[in-house]
């Protein structure tokens, strides 16, 4: 949230911190989650007692089903989280204690982590429970069990991880170090957890429930409506927020990049506000006439910006085809807005979106107004005026955020690199410590990786910096932030994912549960070490034998 978590290279002193802005930052996404449902059940039970039996089909099915498959994907990962047996496979991870002649601590899975000591290489046994405390064990499983289902059968199942990560950042403020730090990771995780759910419930709900009422607010012509009104509103600020909260949870959640402040995820509201408000009015003009040719105009763009994500390969999932639904939700955002899915400059991939984004609503509101009476309809030149302006008005706001509110300095002077390095000029990013044994599951490699790039250092003769070394040349900004060498560290055998994919103990959820259960057991915050990814010989024989 306001600060970072620990990642591969931690930093000393208090820690991040969660603070009451980032408490103010739930209840409003609460009172934006609300205000769009609502108004939307709303106005299809005004369209129902209005006998409006098509619009009240359509109006409600934008609500229930995309709220249906969240809460599903939302149920499964309870269930996931809740149920895993012990001894379950999962990435390699061990963990070991950076000073001298430390103890050193090795497990696979949580259950055997919560069962060990420190100091002791083995883990000891449990004793037995008592009967009266197995029981009441069961019980208290239970009564999780009927209170999560019946949040879920509720459709309430993102209002209960929004409350769950403000009591966990809470918890972090009034808990202990040791316990503050285990509750901020809980939270982050929980964070990241809702957002994702937010992200893809906005874009197969509000988006097109935002066209749909502006298609019928401009068929109506000169007798608008209050409750239409509201419903696009709140669906329009839903997408807008979930956008930049997106944003902000994923900066937050990653040490190597710089953390979005709260000035910067405003202008990135305002920046999607009014480039989707002019998007969305763009398709409603044209729809609003041309209903079979929007459909069709619809889906060539989702296939087009699909197979552009596509071809970018793209390294978010942990699967080949979660890697393909991915691409496909990324292509119906596409739809409406930008959104990041390649590590690196963006600035032309994201000028060529917003020059097509520009053409195409300029072609649809120029076939719209071209059907309208010129002389007669001032109406529709207003219109034709909204789009233009609400779309140069976001382009404004996206110029302030990269020009003064970006995490790296304005995009006009000098930048402050996107790494997070300690004072000291030493490399920045976790040292290429080999890993005793081979990972369970790879994620895919690029092509460069499979051709033989490595970016360890480890082999003799390479002359690749390691993963995330700043390359000498222009000295990193220094920050009141010092690197973590000491006490215990998480090596995870598997190769970080780079900005903006969120790391893989974010979306590996054995991997969180091993994570937060060798942390428990810690008496010291642990820091996180991904494997560098060695040369080719070493990749093919991972490969081989995965």
């Amino acid at each position: 949230m306001a600060a970072k978590s620990d990642g591969a290279a931690a930093a000393a002193g208090p820690g991040p911190r969660y603070e009451l802005r980032d408490c103010c930052w739930v209840l409003c996404a609460l009172l934006v989650f609300f205000s769009d449902g609502a108004t939307d059940l709303w106005l299809a039970a005004s369209y129902y007692l209005q006998g409006q039996r098509t619009y009240f089909g359509l109006t409600l099915l934008f609500v229930l089903l995309p709220s249906l498959v969240v809460q599903l994907l939302s149920f499964r990962w309870f269930v996931y989280d809740y149920t895993e047996p012990a001894g379950a496979p999962g990435p390699a991870v061990s963990t070991k204690d950076s000073g001298a002649g430390g103890p050193a601590i090795s497990t696979k899975d949580s259950a055997v982590a919560f069962r060990t000591k420190e100091g002791s290489p083995e883990p000891d046994p449990r004793p037995a429970p008592s009967s009266a405390r197995a029981y009441r064990r069961r019980c208290c499983r239970l009564c999780v069990w009927l209170l999560q289902t019946l949040v879920h059968l509720l459709q309430l199942g993102q209002v209960w991880r929004y409350l769950h990560a403000m009591y966990l950042g809470l918890q972090s403020r009034w808990r202990g170090e040791r316990l503050r730090r285990h509750f901020y990771w809980r939270m982050l995780f929980e964070s990241a957890d809702v957002s994702m759910l937010r992200l893809l419930e906005t874009f197969l709900r509000s988006a097109p429930q935002l066209v749909l009422q502006l298609s019928l607010l401009v068929h109506r012509g000169g007798q608008p409506d209050l409750l239409p009104a509201l419903s696009t509103s709140a669906s329009l600020v839903s997408l807008a927020w979930t956008l930049a909260s997106y944003q902000k949870v994923l900066r937050d959640s990653r040490d190597d990049k710089r953390p979005l402040s709260y000035k910067g995820a405003v202008a990135q509201v305002l920046w999607h506000l009014f480039t989707i408000a002019a998007r969305s009015l763009a398709f409603a003009l044209f729809a609003s006439v041309y209903k079979l040719y929007f459909g069709i105009f619809i889906v060539a763009h989702w296939c087009v910006m699909t197979f552009w994500v596509i071809q970018g390969e793209t390294d978010f999932c942990m699967s080949k085809w979660e890697e393909i639904i991915y691409n496909m939700v990324v292509g119906i955002i596409y739809i409406f807005c930008w959104f990041n899915v390649k590590e690196g400059r963006s600035r032309r991939r994201m000028t060529l979106y917003y020059c097509i984004i520009l053409l195409e609503n300029a072609a649809l509101t120029g076939f719209w107004y071209s059907s309208r009476n010129f002389a007669t309809d001032f109406h529709s030149l207003i219109l034709v005026c909204v789009v233009a302006s609400s779309f140069a008005l976001g382009i404004f706001f996206m110029c302030v955020y990269y020009c003064l509110l970006h995490p790296n300095g304005p995009m006009l002077g000098p930048q402050a690199p996107g790494c997070i390095c300690p004072q000291s000029p030493g490399p920045c990013g976790p040292p290429a410590d080999a890993v005793t044994s081979p990972p369970r599951s790879l994620p895919r490699t690029t092509g460069a990786e499979r051709d033989g790039a490595s970016v360890g250092g480890e082999r003799a003769g390479t002359p690749t910096p390691p993963v995330f070394q700043v390359r000498p040349g222009l000295p990193p900004t220094p920050v009141a932030r010092t690197l973590r060498t000491e006490g215990p560290v998480i090596r995870i055998d598997l190769p970080r994912k780079k900005y903006p994919a969120w790391d893989a103990h974010f979306i590996d959820r054995r991997l969180r549960k091993t994570i937060l259960a060798l942390e428990y057991s810690s008496p010291t915050t642990p820091r996180l070490q991904y494997r560098s990814v060695g040369a080719s010989q070493e990749l093919l024989e991972y490969e081989t034998t995965v």
